[in-house]
Formats: C-alpha cells, structure tokens, sequence
C-alpha cells in the first residue's frame, strides 16, 4: 500500500466495523482486516468493473469471509444490521462526499467515525463536519507522487464543535503542525489563485462576487504562508 492508504490505514480504530466507500481494489480494508485491525468490512463501489477487481483481490487474500462487496451508490450500500461505525471515503470530491453524507444522514444514518480524503473541496467537508456535530479529531496533510492530500478523521459528538474560518480553510491540525508540505501546498495554491485573479479582472463581464472571494483566498493564505 502507498502512503497515502496506509495512513488512512492509521486513523481506522482498532476494533471498528469499517465501509470502504468507492473502495480501490479493496486495498485499505483488506490491509486492516489481514493485520488483525479489523474483522469486519464492506467494501462498496459504484461501478461494476473497480468491484470486480476488488472481489478477486479479497478472494486471493482469503477474505471473502470477512470483506463483503456491494455494488451501488455512496452509503445506499450500507443498512443498519451491518452494524458500521466507522465509514472511509477516500479519493473523490468534497462536493461529492458531502452529498453522499448527506443522502445518509437524512435516512438516519449517523455514523460514529468518519475518515475522509477529498482530492478537492476539502473546506466544503469540514464545515459539513461542523454542521452535524462531528469533530475533527485528527489531520494529515501527506504528498505522494506529485500530489498533496488533506486526510481527516473525525467523531460524531453531542454538539456542534466550532471551526474559525481558517481552520475550515486550512485544516485545525494541519494548520497547528504546518508541515513543509503545508507550504509546498499553499504557496502553489497561492500562485494560482493569484493568476486567477488576473484573468477575473481581464475579463469583459467581471464577476465581482468570484473577484471578492479569489482576494479573501489569498489573503487568507498570505497571511499563513508569509507569516514566518
């Protein structure tokens, strides 16, 4: 496994029951399952090949009687009998997750423990977080291959836990710990917010909503990575 699914790997509690959400190769379940992590998972796809390929991966490991896969979409996978407490979806949009998070909330699905990698929209997920009382309780903020990734884990508890704007932004942990991928990340992001703000101003119809909240971007970014 890369760095990136094992360090997700990492945030799994010991002893959870685990729904890999548009799961890759099953890789992350069967790596918990095979090191005594875990007993239990649901590994769950949208698309019928990716879960082909997971199927024959968990049967060369021997674990077909531990790793069920199901085919279908988000956490509509996933009932209330399988007992889940803790639900991985890793890889894919904010927005996206969001709304798969959403759909199951709103049939009841409120599940303890969230582990969560957005490849973008990670401040969308965050304050998704915040707004149904989960916690962030661990970050990371990881580059492999040419990539950075922001991982979160977070817990449902009784009341909604506040994030300033710059934790939402940024990440409360990450923001804590700025990493040198941290930089790496936001100085890169820099740049790019500030030509688009170019092209925004260049344009024959300006779109002064999108002008404003490119210039808050960067701002909020200059403040952390020219703070030192």
């Amino acid at each position: 496994m890369n760095l990136r699914l094992n360090t997700l790997a990492n945030m799994v509690d010991s002893g959870s029951r685990v729904a890999d959400i548009g799961t890759d190769h099953a890789y992350l379940p069967i790596e918990l399952v095979k090191n005594g992590k875990i007993d239990y998972a649901i590994a769950s796809d949208i698309a019928k090949g990716p879960l082909d390929n997971a199927k024959t991966d968990i049967a060369e490991a021997g674990l077909s009687d531990q790793i069920e896969t199901r085919l279908g979409s988000g956490l509509e996978t996933v009932t209330h009998a399988d007992q889940i407490d803790t639900v991985v979806i890793a890889g894919m949009g904010g927005k996206l997750m969001t709304d798969i998070l959403d759909t199951a909330w709103s049939k009841d699905y409120h599940f303890d423990t969230l582990v969560l990698e957005p490849n973008i929209g990670e401040a969308g997920v965050r304050n998704w977080l915040m707004m149904h009382n989960y916690k962030i309780i661990a970050e990371k903020l990881i580059a492999e291959a040419g990539h950075t990734y922001e991982l979160i884990k977070a817990k449902l508890v009784k009341e909604k836990h506040d994030l300033t704007e710059k934790e939402i932004f940024f990440g409360p942990f990450i923001l804590r710990e700025k990493n040198p991928v941290f930089y790496q990340k936001w100085q890169g992001q820099l740049v790019y917010n500030q030509k688009l703000l170019q092209n925004l101003n260049k344009a024959k119809k300006k779109d002064v909503n999108r002008i404003n909240e490119v210039k808050h971007h960067i701002q909020l970014i200059e403040e952390e990575v020219n703070d030192d």
